[in-house]
């Protein structure tokens, strides 16, 4: 039987750097060819970066796009790749007839590049309009199959939600007996997913009787982080392949492709299959266990804001707490212990094991660390305006926040949020004051599993032989804003797994008040939580970005009215 041996590049690309993306396409395409592949794939709108959002509706980028793709064929020629087939995402567009549409529409398209030519173009069929982009707002679909036909075998083209449905791709490549689905995709990571993609994968194999490959990116984009993951099965649905999480790749198998009708019109190449038998047979990365896997995602996600946003290094805040104690070795990881900057801003309040604290976690990571004391700037505060309770505790954050957002404009660095997604919840926070900063890499990620992740991150130093960053006593000391003497957060908020427990279901799950009593949450703490979230959008509309791990990410995928008189529980 034919052999065919396909590379899948898993790479990581930067949204709008046409000639970067470019050049990583041409070393990929390179290393494949070395390899011996004859064919392959880079994921979704790679050439362009994804999701381009608005970046799609600018002719000036199209335009550039389009003739991005028409330069790499040449360039892949003239560097000795033209015979290596390539296929690549990119944004193109087309022409529409409709009248409430202009001339020409964006379109979410691959290339397929031979001998300094593009010889077939695929516009993907089936457009989402969920939280990660809503595509259907921005291009239009297509209807045409796309098929190569090469050396008496079939190969089907498909885009990213063009497996998830019967229609379009699937039913083509049934129709002519295709024998292999080549899908480019660009997916976001989401923990609990449930290895979808692989069950996914294996069902369209079975159903349509061939064999699936499917490539995926990797890396950070503003607050969405693409996991990799691309993998390989057979005609029985049997995973053959399977690339790494969060770190790019070319995974390279080799494929029986038995022979198939012949589509009319389409392109048809030769001399690309072997009849030796398969001798690479593809290598099946395992999965990270759940909280690798979110931590991995959480220091990729902030390494390519910061390296690809072009900082030099980031500053937070270090109160001796469990939050900017992870959210400093999660820097620290991501970008490395020296281009990371800590303050201790103690107040009048602040315990000497807050400060201990601080100053332990600085020796454990390596990152540096500088001490400002605030309490004569609240003192000057104090002296001009009377200011007590609440607003002198919100004081005492705001002079921090001022004093990180100083320090970040005399020096440059990126300031970091170090609050978490149940903060962000019920508005557990001081608008100016620590929600300030360029990025909050726990905006989606609950107090409880902060602390479980920084267990696993002790634990996993340990293993490696390698000193802890985080001090165990801020893992294990109850969590305090230090506002006021002897303060807890229990003081304004349930216990964390309760709160938690609460939030998944109403932020999560968008249960309603009633469903929420019904599993057993006490009324009056369901009627107080549920306000406090909805009461505090405001707040969450002037956060930072940051990673997305859930479905229910705030400010991509969960928004609701600022101005909103509905309440849970009332009718």
């Amino acid at each position: 039987m034919p052999t065919l041996r396909l590379a899948l590049a898993q790479a990581n690309a930067t949204v709008g750097d046409l000639p970067g993306n470019a050049a990583r396409i041409l070393d990929l395409a390179s290393q494949a060819q070395k390899a011996g592949a004859r064919l392959v794939a880079f994921p979704e709108m790679f050439l362009t970066g994804y999701p381009v959002e608005d970046l799609a509706l600018r002719p000036s980028f199209q335009n550039a796009s389009i003739a991005a793709i028409d330069r790499l064929a040449g360039d892949l020629l003239s560097n000795g790749l033209g015979e290596l087939v390539t296929v690549v995402g990119y944004l193109d567009c087309i022409e529409v007839g409709a009248s409430h549409l202009e001339a020409t529409s964006p379109v979410n398209a691959v290339a397929v590049l031979h001998q300094g030519r593009t010889i077939a173009r695929y516009v993907k069929h089936h457009l989402p309009n969920y939280g990660v982009f809503d595509e259907a707002r921005y291009f239009v679909s297509g209807d045409t199959p796309t098929h190569l036909r090469i050396d008496g075998t079939t190969i089907t083209l498909a885009i990213c939600e063009d497996i998830w449905q019967s229609g379009g791709p699937v039913q083509w490549a049934q129709e002519v007996g295709s024998s292999l689905l080549l899908v480019m995709n660009a997916s976001p990571y989401e923990r609990d997913k449930n290895d979808v993609r692989k069950n996914l994968c294996r069902d369209r194999a079975k159903e349509i009787g061939c064999a699936v490959a499917y490539v995926n990116l990797v890396g950070g984009q503003d607050e969405l982080v693409f996991d990799g993951d691309s993998m390989v099965v057979d005609p029985k649905g049997v995973l053959i392949a399977r690339g790494s999480q969060f770190q790019e790749e070319l995974l390279v198998v080799d494929l029986d492709l038995p022979e198939t009708q012949v589509p009319d019109d389409v392109s048809q190449l030769s001399g690309l299959l072997s009849s030796q038998a398969p001798t690479i047979l593809g290598t099946i990365a395992e999965r990270l266990p759940p909280f690798e896997e979110i931590y991995r995602a959480l220091v990729l996600g902030l390494g390519d804001y910061v390296n690809k946003n072009h900082f030099s290094s980031v500053l937070l805040g270090l109160s001796g707490g469990i939050d900017s104690a992870l959210v400093a070795a999660i820097a620290c990881d991501a970008i490395g212990a020296d281009r990371v900057f800590g303050v201790s801003m103690p107040s009048v309040y602040s315990s000497e094991h807050s400060k201990d604290d601080a100053a332990d976690l600085a020796q454990r990571t390596g990152l540096h660390l500088r001490t400002v004391p605030i309490a004569p700037m609240v003192d000057a505060f104090m002296e001009s305006m009377q200011l007590t309770g609440l607003a002198e505790e919100n004081l005492q954050a705001r002079v921090r926040g001022t004093t990180l957002m100083g320090i970040s404009n005399q020096e440059g660095h990126l300031v970091l949020t170090t609050g978490n997604k149940s903060e962000l919840s019920v508005g557990y926070s001081t608008l100016y004051g620590d929600s300030v900063g360029g990025f909050a890499p726990l905006k989606d990620v609950p107090k409880m599993l902060v602390w479980d992740l920084s267990r696993w991150r002790n634990e996993h130093a340990l293993t490696q032989g390698k000193i802890p960053p985080i001090p165990p006593s801020s893992i294990e000391k109850p969590p305090s804003a230090e506002l006021r003497p002897d303060q807890m957060d229990s003081d304004s908020l349930p216990d964390y797994p309760v709160l938690d427990a609460l939030l998944d279901g109403y932020v999560g799950s968008d249960h309603g008040a009633e469903q929420l009593i019904s599993t057993g949450f006490d009324p009056a703490m369901v009627a107080r939580i549920t306000r406090l979230t909805d009461g505090s959008e405001y707040k969450r509309r002037q956060s930072a970005p940051g990673t997305k791990i859930s479905l229910r990410a705030f400010g991509r995928d969960r928004r609701l009215p600022i101005t909103n008189a509905w309440r849970e529980g009332k009718p």
